[in-house]
């Protein structure tokens, strides 16, 4: 069975939005993602946007990975780990810049990590995009 709960069936399973997110002054899906930090969940299907606080290195062990740091409206920070073996680079990309992202949740100490943000050529795992200024990385 397929780990990857999409945010949708997250939602139905708990029967909505807990009143507790209710009043958030942000978006669901960075309740969810709080929620999801909160427990320690990983292997979440999500979408959401940030604004980029760092640039890092791109990672050239195994596949290549472009990284970047994104701050949610909630506070909630996440690494973004974008596959460039499989998808484009942002190139250009700068500090201020938002970001929306689709892909898979991962816990970590720090806020989390979202990868997956790229189609699967062996079609074994829901595809994932980024998108900066109208253009789709995927």
């Amino acid at each position: 069975m397929n780990k990857v709960i999409t945010l949708v069936a997250l939602l139905l399973l708990s029967g909505g939005l807990p009143s507790v997110w209710a009043d958030t002054p942000y978006s669901a899906n960075d309740a969810v993602l709080e929620q999801a930090f909160r427990a320690q969940r990983s292997d979440l299907q999500i979408e959401g946007e940030g604004s980029v606080i760092k640039i890092l290195p791109d990672d050239n062990h195994g596949s290549r990975h472009q990284r970047f740091i994104l701050r949610l409206q909630s506070g909630q920070t996440l690494l973004i780990a974008h596959n460039i073996d499989l998808a484009p680079k942002i190139e250009n990309l700068r500090v201020g810049e938002t970001v929306s992202f689709y892909g898979e949740y991962e816990w970590s100490e720090k806020g989390g990590t979202v990868h997956w943000t790229h189609r699967d050529p062996g079609r074994r795992h829901i595809d994932g995009w980024l998108k900066v200024a109208g253009r789709v990385y995927q």
